[in-house]
C-alpha cells in the first residue's frame, strides 16, 4: 500500500515536532489516515511504538499497526451498517463503563485509606485458620545436591560433608565444589519441587519421589559422575504446605479479604448516609405489575 509507506516517512520525520497553537491546525497537521470519519493521528501511533526498536523495525511495526487499523475500522462500519440495534450493546457498553469506573475508584480508596501492612502474627494467624487452603499440588523438599566427576579426589570426605548439616560441613562442601563439582545446590533454608531435583539425578525404578522420600541420603552413580542428595525435610502431594511455603499466598488472599471487606464498609456506609439523607424512595406496585416482574 504505497500510501501506508509515505505516511510511515512523514511518521519517522516528524516524531519530534512542536506543537502548535491552533489545536484544529495542529490535529489536520498530525493526521495520518481517515477511514470513513475514523482518524488516526500521528500521537496515536508514536504512543504504541515500542521506543527500543530500531528505524527498520519502527518502519515495520507502524505500517502493521496502520494495515490493522484501517482492516478493524472498515469492519466496524461494516458491523455496524449490519446490526442496526445497538440497544443491546449500548446496555453492555454502559455496564462495563458503570464497572470501570467503580473499579478505579475503589482502588483510589484502597490506596488511599486501607492499610495493607500486615504483622507476620496476622499472616500466620490466618494460615493456622485456613489450613485446608493449602494444600500442596506437587511434593517439596528441603536438603542440598552435589554432582563431581567419577575421578573427583576426596570423595569419602564428600560422602560425609553431604550428610552432615552442621556449619564446618556445608563450609567444607561449599569450598570444594567451586574446585571439583558440576553442579551444587543448598536448599536446607527453603522448599523446592522434588521434580527439579529429579531432572538432575539418575534414579531408576517407578516411583521415584517415594524413593526421595524414603531415602534421605541417596548416593547414586552412572558412567561418568557421581550424585549426592540429603534430604533433611521433605513433603507430601496433599499434605499440608509448610508455612514457609504458603507464607505469601497466605498473605495476598489475606490482603484480598481485607479489600473486600473495606469495600463492603465504603457501601454499607453509603447507604447508612443515603437512606438517613432520604435519598432512596421505594415506589409501591400492584400485584399484577410484581406478577409480571417475577
Amino acid at each position: 500500500m504505497p500510501i501506508i509507506g509515505f505516511l510511515l516517512l512523514a511518521f519517522l520525520l516528524c516524531t519530534s515536532c512542536g506543537g502548535q497553537n491552533d489545536e484544529h491546525k495542529y490535529r489536520m497537521e498530525n493526521l495520518l489516515i481517515e477511514v470513513k470519519g475514523h482518524f488516526l493521528y500521528r500521537e496515536d501511533l508514536q504512543k504504541v511504538v515500542p521506543a527500543s526498536l530500531s528505524k527498520d523495525d519502527s518502519l515495520l511495526f507502524a505500517e502493521n499497526y496502520i494495515r490493522n487499523w484501517i482492516e478493524e475500522m472498515l469492519l466496524y462500519d461494516k458491523a455496524k451498517a449490519n446490526i442496526p440495534d445497538n440497544t443491546e450493546i449500548e446496555k453492555l457498553v454502559e455496564s462495563y463503563r458503570k464497572a470501570l469506573i467503580i473499579h478505579r475508584y475503589q482502588q483510589e480508596l484502597i490506596k488511599q485509606k486501607l492499610s495493607l501492612n500486615l504483622s507476620e502474627q496476622a499472616i500466620a494467624d490466618f494460615y493456622e485458620k485456613n489450613k485446608e487452603l493449602f494444600i500442596l499440588k506437587r511434593p517439596l523438599m528441603k536438603g542440598l545436591f552435589v554432582k563431581v566427576p567419577l575421578e573427583s579426589p576426596q570423595l569419602n570426605e564428600v560422602r560425609k560433608w553431604y550428610r552432615t548439616e552442621t556449619h564446618e560441613a556445608v563450609e567444607n562442601l561449599e569450598k570444594y565444589s567451586l574446585q571439583h563439582a558440576i553442579s551444587y545446590d543448598y536448599f536446607y533454608d527453603k522448599w523446592i519441587a522434588v521434580s527439579d531435583v529429579l531432572g538432575k539425578i539418575p534414579i531408576k525404578g517407578e516411583d521415584p519421589e517415594e524413593y526421595i522420600r524414603v531415602n534421605r541420603h541417596v548416593e547414586l552413580q552412572d558412567t561418568a559422575f557421581y550424585y549426592f542428595l540429603n534430604v533433611t525435610d521433605y513433603r507430601r502431594k496433599g499434605d499440608e504446605e509448610p508455612y514457609d511455603f504458603a507464607r505469601t499466598t497466605a498473605k495476598e488472599m489475606l490482603m484480598n479479604l481485607r479489600k473486600v471487606d473495606f469495600i463492603k464498609e465504603i457501601k454499607a456506609d453509603l447507604y447508612k448516609e443515603a437512606t438517613r439523607k432520604d435519598k432512596i424512595r421505594s415506589y409501591i406496585i400492584s400485584e399484577d405489575e410484581e406478577k409480571r416482574m417475577f
